[in-house]
């Protein structure tokens, strides 16, 4: 079981969306597991064995403490009953306190239909009368990461601050050599230099170095203003 669920696309999504978060909440002492509901291929330069080994190599960087693909179609997901059935099962016998996934507005069809069917799966996992593996749970809240396709800037709910933390998530992402470093521009104009740009422009916001941005379609709240920037 663990404390926080990532539920991504694809494999290297969890590690774009927050790496640094995922770092910060493996400080604070938190287990963090991550679902892949699809292995990503076919790509490129990837296959399954590589790209399999690519994730092995990111989440050893990150620490996680779980991982599994659901090995649900790429680049055809769909929010299907099966899908929905697979995922509660997961959050069911993952019991966790809180679930991660994508900013439900993206032009990835994978990424917004990841979003749809997690919200979908965490209303599944909690029913009775079904069979569905493990016993009733109810995470307490989904919250929505950036990792979009689309050209525009969401309007998080809030910004975490990463700085410690951003060079596992650089470490992280250089694991995935054959999605962001071979067969791509190198120097400020590499993949790499474009997400510490936008980390530095999410941290200017609440003057930081690197921030990751995060949404919540439900209210949040707040027992204290010590951690307000």
């Amino acid at each position: 079981m663990v404390d926080v669920l990532i539920i991504a696309a694809h494999p290297d999504d969890a590690e774009l969306g927050m790496g640094g978060a995922i770092s910060r909440l493996k400080e604070e002492g938190k287990s963090v597991g991550v679902v892949d509901l699809t292995s990503g291929e076919p790509t490129p330069r990837g296959n399954e064995e590589r790209r399999s080994e690519e994730t092995r190599k990111a989440s050893e960087v990150l620490g996680l403490d779980w991982r599994l693909c659901l090995q649900l179609p790429n680049r055809s997901l769909e929010s299907t009953l099966d899908a929905r059935r697979k995922l509660a099962g997961v959050i069911r016998q993952q019991r966790p306190e809180v679930l991660f996934t994508h900013f439900q507005e993206d032009a990835h069809p994978d990424h917004w239909v990841a979003s749809t069917v997690s919200d979908a799966s965490r209303f599944w996992s909690k029913l009775s009368k079904t069979d569905l593996p493990g016993k009733p749970h109810w995470p307490s809240r989904v919250i929505q990461f950036y990792s979009m396709h689309l050209r525009r800037n969401p309007r998080p709910s809030f910004i975490l601050d990463v700085s410690p933390y951003f060079d596992r998530k650089v470490e992280s992402l250089e694991c995935y050599q054959s999605q962001f470093i071979e067969g791509k521009p190198t120097g400020t104009d590499s993949f790499i230099a474009t997400v510490c740009h936008h980390a530095r422009y999410w941290g200017s916001l609440i003057g930081v170095r690197y921030g990751e941005p995060f949404g919540c379609r439900e209210e949040l709240g707040l027992s204290s203003f010590r951690d307000i920037l």
